[in-house]
């Protein structure tokens, strides 16, 4: 897996032309090292790399905690991330992503290296469509043409954008197909796929798949939708699945919490309550058994006392939180060595035996694939699309096998990261669990209680979507209500669905004072356009109100 990134160049030189949106970060002088001389197979790894580091970096870690897996103190808690918090992901798409993407198709079209080109405009539907997806309007036709001389770009709008993005995936479609006689083809060069040209339409058009589902609700797709269905050529298996690697040495950003001075990323109460089957009102008293994989506690199993020695605010046995959108007297306190994070399955940590161990650098790999679409995603997609009446189907076998792919995910997940884990999805834990959330599902059907179908399929996939992509969680409770997020106003909503003080607090430290909590911010249904953007582009609209502001599918 570390030779896949031996052609990947310093990012910063990637980013030397600069071609976002921002005249401001054009008033330099053309580097002698032009990313645009370099050749396209160098290029490509390198713009493959900048697609995980756009999200994960850029955006993952606020999403995480706006879809409640994720709880930190910083600026996300309480939905207050602002203008000058967000903008990493939109520099790291339009300066570097789209600039050297755009090189490429210019490139390798002049060249007539299709498969090249072909890539090149799938990344690049891609990633437009993750921007209009998070922010709504945005520059389009006319981002990334400082050479042409448009130093302000106009904002497109979404509903625009969408049609040009799928006419652009048929485009890249069409140059994998194209024959070109001694034609440069990708190999190793190509870090997601391997130079798979057949891997590549399958997930060309899952990605279409993706965005038709999130314009259900706007517009008729069901033809559209039924057609790439009956092509059969969709992501079909866990090896499909559109994943970028990371290794021992390029590791995923996740992994940071592991070697980082001061921890900031807690797991979320209500994430974890809804995992145990501590929820009254969602998978009630089945405990998922992907626990383990997903969280590791640093405090040993059935010790009394704390690692840091400091109060708790939120404890359950080892594991040990903080509540959004708190301002308890214990919710301040250092929990460096106590905090439980994230674990082999979402970032190449540690697998949580029960033993306690105090994190750092060197704990685990860090070197597990950040999970962009996956066939678990893909299932998922058709059973919310038969089960919503947009194509016929039998959505509960989709169901079934989206969670039984989900199971095997984690095995694969944990066999790429190298770290010792047990295996799952042959357990008889994971078929009970798994045969539980049928039932509650049948129940549903029975009682012809569409919603509660599709709040436990889109439960279902919040959950296995953990520090995969958080931009598509956001986009399904936008677009689905679901899953139910955490209220800190709604005294009944409090973790577990039960009534403050906690059931689960803190036994060691005031077990029955209560908790404050509230939320001030309402949700943002798109986010702040980044104040720099605002500011540099004379083109740009005036800012947002991201609570009424909707992107465009959202109903």
């Amino acid at each position: 897996m570390i030779n896949k990134f031996k052609y990947i160049i310093p990012i910063a030189l990637m980013g030397i032309l600069g071609n976002s949106c921002t005249k401001s970060k054009y008033d330099i002088n053309v580097d002698p090292n032009n990313p645009a001389s370099l050749p396209v197979n160098i290029l490509l790894p390198t713009v493959e790399a900048n697609i995980g580091n756009a999200n994960e970096s850029g955006i993952q870690s606020t999403l995480e905690v706006y879809m409640h897996r994720i709880v930190v103190r910083e600026s996300a808690n309480d939905y207050g991330s602002g203008p000058s918090d967000i903008g990493g992901m939109w520099d790291s798409y339009y300066i570097t992503l789209l600039t050297n993407v755009n090189i490429i198709i210019d490139k390798a079209t002049k060249d007539g290296n299709y498969k090249y080109a072909g890539i090149a405009k799938i990344i690049k539907a891609f990633a437009f469509s993750q921007l209009v997806d998070v922010w709504g309007d945005i520059p389009y036709t006319e981002a990334n043409q400082f050479i042409a001389g448009i130093k302000n770009p106009k904002f497109d709008k979404g509903s625009d954008i969408y049609p040009k993005l799928l006419a652009l995936i048929d485009e890249g479609i069409s140059n994998l197909n194209n024959p070109a006689p001694n034609a440069l083809n990708p190999g190793t060069d190509d870090v997601i796929y391997n130079g798979s040209v057949s891997k590549w339409i399958k997930c060309a058009n899952t990605i279409k798949l993706d965005m038709l589902l999130k314009e259900r609700r706007v517009k008729n797709v069901s033809a559209d939708v039924a057609a790439l269905i009956a092509s059969g050529n969709l992501i079909s298996s866990t090896t499909e699945s559109f994943n970028l690697p990371h290794s021992t040495v390029n590791k995923t950003p996740g992994y940071g919490e592991y070697s980082a001075s001061q921890k900031t990323q807690y797991i979320s109460p209500w994430f974890y309550e809804i995992m145990k089957g501590y929820n009254q009102k969602i998978f009630k008293n089945n405990p998922d058994p992907r626990i383990p994989y997903y969280f590791y506690n640093q405090v040993k199993a059935g010790q009394t006392n704390t690692n840091d020695n400091n109060a708790t605010e939120y404890r359950d046995g080892s594991f040990i939180s903080i509540y959004f959108g708190t301002n308890g007297i214990n919710s301040g306190f250092s929990q460096q060595k106590t905090l439980t994070t994230e674990g082999i399955y979402p970032v190449g940590g540690l697998y949580d035996d029960g033993a306690g161990k105090t994190l750092s650098a060197s704990s685990a790999s860090g070197a597990v694939p950040y999970r962009i679409i996956t066939y678990a995603d893909r299932l998922y997609m058709e059973a919310e699309l038969i089960s919503t009446g947009v194509i016929p189907g039998d959505a509960r076998a989709k169901l079934l096998a989206a969670i039984t792919e989900s199971f095997k995910q984690v095995d694969y997940v944990v066999t790429a990261s190298g770290n010792a884990a047990p295996a799952l999805a042959s357990t008889s834990a994971a078929t009970t669990y798994i045969s539980n959330v049928m039932a509650e599902y049948d129940a549903a059907v029975t009682a012809n209680d569409a919603n509660k179908q599709l709040q436990i399929i889109i439960t279902q996939k919040w959950i296995q979507a953990f520090y995969g992509n958080a931009v598509d969680s956001y986009s399904d409770y936008r677009r689905t209500g679901f899953p139910v997020l955490f209220n800190p106003n709604d005294p009944t909503m409090a973790p577990g669905g039960f009534v403050q003080p906690p059931l689960h607090g803190n036994p060691l430290v005031d077990p029955q004072l209560p908790v404050p909590v509230s939320q001030s911010v309402p949700y943002p249904l798109s986010f702040y356009w980044p104040a720099e953007e605002l500011s540099s582009n004379s083109n740009a609209p005036a800012q947002k109100v991201p609570s009424s502001y909707k992107v465009f599918w959202q109903p």
